[in-house]
Formats: C-alpha cells, sequence, structure tokens
C-alpha cells in the first residue's frame, strides 16, 4: 500500500497484526508437540472422522467469543449472577472449553473455580460449605470445572463417601440449588460425554505427551477401571439432580472442537443478553513536561533479550 492508502485506512495494519496475534493465541492452546509414537498417532488418525477445518473452526469460535464478551457486558451492567457446572468423565473436554470461553473475558467477571481435594476440617463441615464462598455476586459467571457433583461421582465410586452420605447429598442438592436459583442465580449445568474407547486413546495420549502428563492423576487411571461404576453414577445423578429449575445438558464430546462450539453457543442460548449502552472510549492526550528527565535504570534490572 502507498502512503495515501494508509492514510485513507487508520489502524487498519494494526486491526490486521492483531488478529494475526489473536489467532496465534488459538494455535498456542491448539498446537502441542506430543512425543506420541507413530503407531498412536495412526490409531487417532483412524478412529477419528475429519472434524471441522482449522480455518472454520477458528471463524466460528472467534464469532461466539465475541457474543461472550456482549454477554459479559450485560451481565456486568444488569448484575446479574451466573453458575456454569461443568461436569464429565476425566479427558472429556471440560478443561478445553472453559478454557474458550474465559480467553478473552474480563477475569473479574468470569473466574473459573477448581477446588482441590477437601481437606480434613473440610470433611467436617457442612457438604455444600466450601463451595459456597466462591458463588457469585452481582455482574459475575462462575465456572465449575468439577462440582459438589463429585460427591455423587468420584467420591461415591471412589468410596471417600458414604452410601449414606451420597444419599444424604441427592436429598440435599434439589432444594440446595432451587435455593440459588430463587436467590437470583442462574444455574446451568453440563455433562461431557465420550465414548469408552475415546477416553482410552486421550489417556493413551497424555502419558505419551509430555505437556499432558500432568493432566493424569492416579485418580483419572482408576476411573478406567470403574468405568461402568462411574456409569452407574452418572446415570443415578441424571435422574435424581435433573430438576427444571437447574437442567442437565449433556455435551457430545467425542469430536473436541464442535464440543466446544457446540457447548459456548449453547450456553449464549441460555442467556437473555442483550447490547448494552456504553460511552465511547477516547484516549486522552499525553502530558509533556519539558522539566521531566527520565532516569537511566541500571542494566541489571533488565530482562535479558534472549530471544
Amino acid at each position: 500500500m502507498d502512503d495515501h492508502h494508509d492514510s485513507d485506512k487508520p489502524g487498519l495494519d494494526w486491526l490486521e497484526a492483531e488478529l494475526a496475534d489473536s489467532l496465534d493465541e488459538d494455535y498456542e492452546l491448539e498446537i502441542s508437540e506430543p512425543a506420541l509414537s507413530m503407531e498412536i498417532r495412526r490409531i487417532y488418525r483412524k478412529s477419528h472422522p475429519p472434524s471441522i477445518p482449522r480455518v472454520d473452526y477458528f471463524r466460528q469460535l472467534l464469532a461466539l467469543q465475541s457474543e461472550l464478551i456482549k454477554l459479559q457486558d450485560w451481565v456486568q451492567h444488569t448484575k446479574e449472577k451466573i453458575v456454569v457446572i461443568f461436569e464429565g468423565r476425566d479427558s472429556a473436554g471440560k478443561g478445553g472449553v472453559i478454557k474458550r470461553i474465559t480467553q478473552r473475558l474480563n477475569p473479574r467477571v468470569a473466574r473459573v473455580v477448581a477446588l482441590p481435594a477437601p481437606t480434613d476440617r473440610e470433611r467436617t463441615q457442612w457438604y455444600f460449605q466450601r463451595y459456597v464462598p466462591h458463588l457469585p455476586a452481582g455482574g459475575e459467571i462462575v465456572l465449575f470445572d468439577r462440582s459438589w457433583y463429585n460427591r455423587s461421582g468420584v467420591e461415591r465410586v471412589m468410596g471417600f463417601a458414604t452410601e449414606d452420605q451420597v444419599e444424604q447429598f441427592f436429598h440435599d442438592v434439589p432444594e440446595f440449588e432451587r435455593m440459588l436459583v430463587r436467590s437470583g442465580i442462574r444455574v446451568i449445568k453440563y455433562w461431557f460425554s465420550i465414548t469408552d474407547e475415546e477416553q482410552q486413546m486421550r489417556f493413551l495420549m497424555r502419558i505419551h505427551d509430555p505437556l499432558k502428563q500432568w493432566k493424569l492423576s492416579p485418580m483419572d487411571l482408576q476411573s478406567r477401571v470403574r468405568w461402568e461404576d462411574y456409569t452407574k453414577a452418572k446415570e443415578e445423578t441424571f435422574a435424581r439432580t435433573n430438576i427444571p429449575e437447574a437442567p442437565w445438558y449433556i455435551v457430545e464430546g467425542n469430536d473436541k472442537k464442535r464440543a466446544r462450539l457446540n457447548c459456548i453457543d449453547h450456553f449464549l442460548k441460555q442467556i437473555p443478553y442483550g447490547p448494552v449502552e456504553s460511552e465511547e472510549i477516547h484516549l486522552p492526550d499525553r502530558v509533556f513536561n519539558p522539566n521531566y528527565e527520565r532516569a537511566v535504570l541500571p542494566p541489571e534490572l533488565y530482562v535479558p533479550s534472549k530471544y
């Protein structure tokens, strides 16, 4: 472009560069360099029909993320309170969709709660007590990466909760969630569903990928052994906690890209958000003080320019 043409479209080059950076960020999330054997790669490709083309996926994802920003503005403006629960099998893709939802949002508005195993003290508390402090105030969205449903899932299957405690949970949780809804909190619950074969493949990939081994815990590996127990626990959880005020929604998770797009699209449709009027933002002029002289800082304060 010549200079005259550039002046007609100020900021165009900058905007294109910004979009390129944005795509790079997505690629970073999407691409790793797993040390996978060629055999595992071959099996994985064979068991997966082609997903959405990468360019189409990113185009759809960016469009949905721009809607999430509108939702965020509306939540802040109206002081809405939203809880989104993400449950499902280990490696089903909960973390991936949570990352894409929060990627471009203000962390003060949309925050993720992923609680560790309860402490000895917490085990003696009312079961829901450790979750309550994380519930949203007005103008907040809280995404639970696993939630109080640990009790009817991993705690039950692994024997960390007694049958009486599980029964008490099933008795209490519908009323607990109705109380949240009555208090003005929107509660949305997603279950990410994958097949036995898909989980096995994802676990194998994690075992052979040094960048993803941290995702595998001894508890995750036990979930392979107890697949059927988890299935029974899931079915009873749905049967006893799928209430009109806070229903369950199942996300088919075998295709990660489609699962992310479908979940975000569905989430946006659950909230009656709309445009929010905001004042136009103008960058103020920099104030120059002719008497100010910038101090020369010692070189050891700077991070070395290695790259």
